[in-house]
């Protein structure tokens, strides 16, 4: 047995205020958000950081097979790996790094699948402390024991791990080019969206008519996103929104669907199961295979998905809309939610003060684009691509997990066996 203290070097990120972000350039800034589905760190909404305060905090800078860690909430215990797309990068508060430059790329790899699995995730959760917000400490994570195998499994390991990440490049380029594609046909690939920094409105073009006195709401940049769409068609006119509360037997166990289950590119990453008397008060939607969920609160705006098969039936949280359309496929829906034009429509409409959200008629009374079939097609093949690529990415990480754990259990020769057959599978499918 290796003791993690020859792997755990630390620290805790930094605390950097939102002020010192970047939208690129610089060092990317990996917070928590970015590695919530764990193995990868999702760079899809990542920030940057200037080279001054990256050197600033150079000690826990992180370089390419290092790994981190998440300390705090939801994604407590997750492990990612510093791939090769980003190579070098700082964390935030909420993470803990782990610098592996002492070890071959072959056995990083094993270790990132190890953390991962069942036995070693025990082990994290064990060391949790506190009550109001659950974290980890380096201290704690130190004493985290690690098998040692042989090389052939690391390799094996650390083959699968590479795989999967080409093939999550794939899905990550099927989805930019959706993205592309709905850009172009709307006309807004190359849209320059205000910068006039103030809106003079008389009380009659004001409250007069919206009912609004936040001085955003009559930002010039929302009035000319609504004006390039060009469009008169509204959110009721397109979609029906499900949000009535339907009655529920206590001991039904469901899947529940929340904020934090939601990926960066439409996929749901997990949820939990539960009675539905153990679920809490806001799982009250309940979900159909085909329906689009998008996020009514501000700052979780682009938390959107479409329900998958093994979704149906499930419930997610009250901070969502349930939505699907007669005349929009699913796929198409969901780029729309999460394009750059209809993100900052739904930010026009949040109000509210403790918990600002965008209201049931607020969203039905915003603008939304109809798309022509041939495109609604063509967008919908590029976000299937996409998922069956993630789907199998996922599955070359499960098989690297499961490898991990039959060898812990039975031992390295029948590890080998159960990959050699899971590979024969794959090849004859």
């Amino acid at each position: 047995m290796l003791e993690s203290y020859r792997v755990v070097s630390g620290p805790f990120g930094s605390s950097l205020k939102s002020s010192a972000y970047l939208t690129s350039g610089g060092v990317p800034f990996v917070r928590i958000e970015n590695i919530r589905g764990g193995f990868y760190i999702d760079d899809t909404n990542m920030v940057y950081i200037s080279t001054y305060d990256n050197s600033r905090l150079a000690n826990s800078q992180l370089y390419e097979d290092d790994l981190i860690l998440s300390k705090v909430g939801h994604t407590i215990g997750y492990f990612a790996r510093v791939c090769e797309n980003i190579s070098m990068c700082n964390i935030s508060e909420n993470n803990i790094g782990i610098k592996l430059h002492d070890f071959t790329k072959a056995f990083k790899h094993y270790i990132l699948a190890y953390l991962n699995t069942q036995y070693a995730q025990r082990l994290v959760l064990r060391r949790i402390s506190g009550n109001a917000q659950p974290k980890l400490n380096v201290g704690d994570v130190c004493h985290i024991p690690i098998p040692i195998f042989g090389e052939a499994i690391c390799a094996a390991i650390s083959h699968l791990i590479t795989q999967s990440e080409m093939i999550r490049n794939n899905a990550k380029a099927s989805y930019n080019d959706a993205e592309k594609l709905l850009l172009d046909k709307l006309g807004m690939t190359a849209y320059v969206p205000s910068q006039e920094p103030t809106a003079i409105k008389t009380l009659a073009e004001s409250l007069g008519t919206s009912g609004r006195l936040d001085a955003e709401y009559y930002q010039q940049k929302y009035m000319d996103m609504e004006t390039a769409l060009g469009t008169c068609n509204e959110v009721k006119n397109l979609c029906k929104i499900y949000d009535a509360a339907p009655h529920f037997n206590a001991e039904q166990v469901f899947n529940y669907i929340e904020l934090a289950d939601i990926g960066i590119t439409g996929n749901i990453i997990g949820c939990t199961t539960a009675l539905f008397k153990d679920l809490p008060s806001r799982a009250r939607r309940l979900v159909k295979s085909g329906q689009v969920i998008v996020s009514s609160i501000e700052g979780s705006l682009q938390s959107c998905a479409i329900i998958s098969d093994e979704y149906d039936g499930a419930l997610c949280s009250t901070g969502f809309y349930v939505l699907d359309s007669d005349v929009i496929n699913p796929e198409t829906l969901l780029l729309l939610f999460k394009s750059a034009p209809i993100q900052q429509l739904l930010k026009k409409r949040c109000s509210g003060t403790i918990l600002t959200a965008i209201s049931k008629s607020a969203l039905e009374t915003m603008p939304l684009p109809m798309v022509d079939i041939n495109t609604q097609l063509a967008l919908a093949w590029y976000i299937q691509q996409s998922f069956d690529f993630r789907r199998q990415s996922q599955k070359l990480l499960d098989i690297a997990k499961r490898t991990v754990e039959i060898a812990i259990e039975d031992g390295e020769e029948a590890a080998t066996t159960w990959l050699q057959t899971q590979q024969k599978q794959a090849r004859s499918v």
